[in-house]
């Protein structure tokens, strides 16, 4: 409540239409279907989608749930959003200002959200972000505490906007023994569900240290089944070049 708060007070960092179609599912119902949705970057990293009140649908009931809180992003409120024994109160309508007329639910609140017919993970994906996945012959060495784990020359690399490399290895070249499965899961919007290990080095276990995506979205498909380290967590070497953690 006091994030959703804080927004209504300071505004947003910037706004735009987008001509995707956008739906939401909750409680197995589609709670709105809108062509007219909006990207809201409540902060610099990656956007949220705000969906104009008029695009919830029939199945479900929207009620006003405080006073009005008024700011720089106008005049607003907090709502609970209802479909049959279900609800949930994360949600905000907008009445005045520059994002008049759009409620913003907030995304794990509901089931499942979708652009077009494709699901969206974790939050929506940034417009002027991309992933490029390229093959290299540059030669990538992993160690951690002395002890290689793993040392490739047929990595991929992965640039994502305004985040570090990452070296996607061949499941060929790691040292499995080192390696025991974690049940940790997370989710990225680019990427899809990730899976990790843990790593033992000397007779010390290293929490979660390498992810891999067994079904990764379709324009990261090129990383399946492909292991990633923590670079933040391990000594990376690219062609004899050591990395900075």
């Amino acid at each position: 409540m006091s994030t959703n708060k804080q927004l209504v007070s300071e505004g947003p960092h910037k706004y735009e239409h987008t001509p995707r179609r956008v739906r939401g599912l909750f409680n197995g119902q589609f709670i709105f279907d809108s062509i007219n949705a909006h990207h809201v970057w409540e902060h610099p990293y990656f956007p949220h989608l705000y969906i104009p009140t008029d695009d919830i649908t029939g199945a479900a009931k929207l009620t006003k749930d405080s006073e009005a809180i008024e700011g720089n992003a106008g005049r607003a409120y907090l709502a609970k959003l209802s479909v049959g024994d279900k609800s949930t109160d994360s949600a905000v309508v907008f009445e005045e200002g520059p994002l008049k007329g759009l409620v913003k639910i907030d995304f794990p609140a509901i089931d499942e959200w979708f652009e077009e017919d494709t699901p969206i993970y974790q939050h929506p994906k940034d417009p002027y972000k991309r992933i490029d996945i390229l093959s290299s012959r540059r030669e990538v060495r992993v160690a951690l505490d002395g002890v290689i784990l793993a040392q490739t020359s047929n990595a991929l690399f992965l640039f994502e906007t305004s985040l570090r490399p990452r070296y996607y290895l061949p499941p060929t070249s790691v040292d499995w023994s080192l390696l025991s499965k974690s049940d940790s899961e997370t989710y990225c919007p680019y990427k899809g569900r990730a899976n990790y290990y843990n790593v033992t080095v000397n007779g010390k276990e290293y929490k979660d240290l390498v992810w891999w995506y067994q079904y990764p979205t379709p324009e990261s498909a090129p990383i399946a089944g492909a292991l990633c380290f923590y670079n933040e967590k391990v000594d990376i070497w690219i062609d004899g070049v050591q990395e900075k953690r």
